[in-house]
């Protein structure tokens, strides 16, 4: 057994060898080192080019644009309102009562997996 076929692990849905993955690894940034110096070279940080581009127009505060999680959700959010208030009642944010729910849920499924319904 030579010393390359003992670092390479064989099983019986292939192979893995540590210096055929550095070799890769070495090929694969090879390739994104070319990619990259071949890049825009007028690009230039800290200047007007990095500013948001809104259809032609300025954009004076980021805040007005930004578009935030509740207004994402806030057609599903609106829709199961009923369902929603309710587990806002419930919440109390105490992971004891969490535990609590946590540990009753699992002993109702347990009796019922063990045939008690």
């Amino acid at each position: 057994m030579s010393w390359l076929e003992s670092l390479t692990l064989t099983s019986p849905s292939g192979f893995w060898n540590p210096l055929l993955w550095l070799a890769f690894l070495l090929i694969f940034a090879v390739i994104g080192y070319i990619i990259y110096s071949r890049g825009n070279r007028g690009y230039k940080p800290n200047t007007e080019q990095v500013k948001p581009f809104i259809s032609g127009n300025a954009v004076e505060d980021v805040e007005q644009i930004r578009v935030r999680a509740g207004d994402i959700y806030w057609g599903f959010m609106e829709a199961l309102k009923g369902y929603y208030a309710v587990l806002m009642r419930m919440h109390t944010g105490d992971v004891r009562d969490y535990i609590l729910w946590y540990l009753g849920i699992g002993a109702i499924i347990l009796f019922i997996l063990l045939g008690g319904v």
